[in-house]
């Protein structure tokens, strides 16, 4: 008798993964030649598409990017919002072999530069129809080896960099690499991980199956395709059922509910602040229940992630919408997802349901035992969904992944008798901001270059349904720096989502013999 997840799949694990095809975009061709004029993707600016226009895009796309001297295995820097020619760019580059570094416009600066430097890109693309894009181009304009084009039918800022001719032969996992994404590690520095065309095509297949994706689907595509959730779990989760993608530049709370309304939206994914902010939004309206039923007749399924679900925002969320709110877990280095709550199974509480069909997990003690159900350990998982590793950097490789292949979450999980895993809290200081990895390290080294800040500590201050960087800080002696001046100077040098909601100035902060700053100390400092 099969599973429900096998119902849902239409076939077993195995079967699934041994039918994906070689690329990511290879679904898009297999819908174009089956459907031609379904609809495929739209964007703010009125941009839309059905399946046979897409493929003749990413077509007339792979060949610029040949022409520009777009090799398999080369990377390409894109420096973009959400919007139809980025998606092309994805998958023409796919078809291309190439490697995709898609990073979010509103970096700073300094960030694209690190990044920029680490992966060593054959281009540098910039969407200019992006006004955060946009920004960025006047410092290369009109240089030599820059120029501005038509590319998958927008304009673009084309950067042609001198790559190191030094060899470099691919290894045999490397060429079925389909993407990097950076995420900073603990040490501040950028660290590429390597995703396969396998790793994204398991979680767009299966992750989409469990979730009812259908073809009739209009899926809201908020969340940026330059984070992993967005990427992988909606926007080639999407294509690969044959759905239409609704594409937002930007999340705005009265944007979201237009077209719910006027698109037809079927089904949404965000992270829990997203929700908070549409109940607040729709409190403030005044919504009836009435009004709420009218306004969204189609959307049938929501799916929250990327940072932890608070109850509250869960229950308020169902309230307003009538739906359950579904949870799901994942991390960059596990493509995202991996698990999730059943569209058909959903809980009443904030687990983040089963671990996905064809996945091995292990929750271990610290010092690697098996823990009991119930009990909370460290959570590792193996499968088709991690991460070849990290972009030139093997020392970070082998501490993730150990030699039978299982990825160190480093969450702290437990196990319910129904087999639901539920996060009991992180092992590591990672602040999750809005759906945004955050790491102290680099917050603090960019905060100590102020000549007049002596020590700093960064911790996460927890509100609701998220998760707000706060920062305390020492000044040297006699300073008068104020946080309006220290905001201003950190402004430029990180990204949004990184700087501090709030800065704290504490005289002296709480150190150990050592000079260390003792957090825990700062941390119950936030909950008095």
């Amino acid at each position: 008798m099969q599973s429900n997840d096998e119902q849902l799949l239409g076939q077993s694990p195995d079967a699934l993964l041994a039918s994906l095809p070689a690329k990511v975009s290879s679904p898009v061709f297999e819908r174009a030649r089956i459907s031609p004029l379904a609809p495929a993707v739209r964007d703010h600016t009125g941009r839309h598409l059905n399946y046979a226009d897409l493929a003749s895009e990413i077509r007339q796309t792979q060949v610029q990017l040949l022409a520009l001297g777009v090799n398999a295995g080369d990377r390409v820097l894109l420096i973009n919002e959400n919007c139809v020619p980025v998606l092309v760019m994805i998958l023409a580059l796919s078809e291309l072999g190439a490697w995709p570094v898609v990073v979010n416009a509103r970096m700073a600066s300094a960030e694209i530069d690190r990044i920029r430097a680490h992966c060593e890109p054959r281009l540098v693309i910039y969407a200019l129809d992006s006004a955060a894009a946009a920004n960025h181009w006047p410092a290369f304009a009109g240089k030599t080896l820059c120029e501005q084009m038509l590319l998958a039918g927008a304009q673009a800022g084309i950067r042609q960099l001198t790559v190191s001719e030094r060899a470099e032969a691919l290894s045999e996992g490397e060429q079925g690499v389909f993407t990097l994404i950076y995420t900073t590690g603990t040490t501040g520095d950028p660290k590429g991980v390597m995703l396969t065309h396998r790793n994204m095509l398991y979680v767009a297949a299966v992750s989409g199956a469990l979730r009812g994706l259908k073809s009739d689907d209009k899926i809201y595509l908020v969340l940026p395709v330059s984070h992993v959730f967005g990427i992988s779990a909606v926007f080639l989760a999407a294509l690969y059922a044959g759905a239409e993608l609704i594409v937002a530049d930007r999340f705005d709370p009265a944007l979201c509910f237009s077209n719910f309304e006027t698109l037809g939206v079927s089904g949404v994914f965000g992270v829990p602040a997203m929700f908070a902010k549409l109940v607040d939004h729709a409190r403030e309206r005044g919504m009836t229940d009435a009004q709420r039923t009218q306004l969204w007749p189609r959307l049938r399924f929501m799916y929250s992630g990327g940072a932890p679900l608070d109850p509250a925002i869960k229950l308020k969320t169902e309230q307003l919408f009538g739906l359950p709110l579904l949870n799901g877990y994942g991390m960059t280095e596990s493509g995202p997802t991996i698990s999730q709550v059943r569209f058909n199974e959903p809980l009443d509480n904030c687990s983040v349901g089963k671990p996905l069909p064809g996945l091995d997990i292990r929750v271990l003690t610290a010092d690697g035992r098996d823990v009991a159900r119930g009990d909370v350990g460290e959570l590792h998982v193996r499968g088709p969904n991690v991460m070849l590793g990290y972009y030139r950097n093997p020392v970070a490789s082998a501490a993730a992944i150990d030699a039978d292949g299982f990825l160190n979450t480093g969450d702290l999980v437990r196990l319910d008798d129904d087999g639901n895993i539920h996060i009991a809290g992180r092992s590591k200081e990672l602040i999750i901001h809005s759906g945004f990895n955050v790491y102290p390290p680099e917050v603090e080294g960019v905060i100590s270059k102020h000549p007049q800040v002596l020590l700093c500590a960064v911790i996460g201050e927890p509100v609701e349904g998220n998760e707000n960087v706060l920062a305390y800080v020492q000044r040297t002696a006699g300073s008068q720096l104020d946080e309006a001046t220290l905001q201003a100077f950190i402004k430029p040098l990180l990204t949004a989502y990184k700087r501090p909601s709030r800065i704290e100035f504490m005289e002296p902060l709480p150190t150990a013999p050592s000079g260390k700053v003792l957090k825990h100390k700062l941390k119950k400092e936030t909950v008095r």
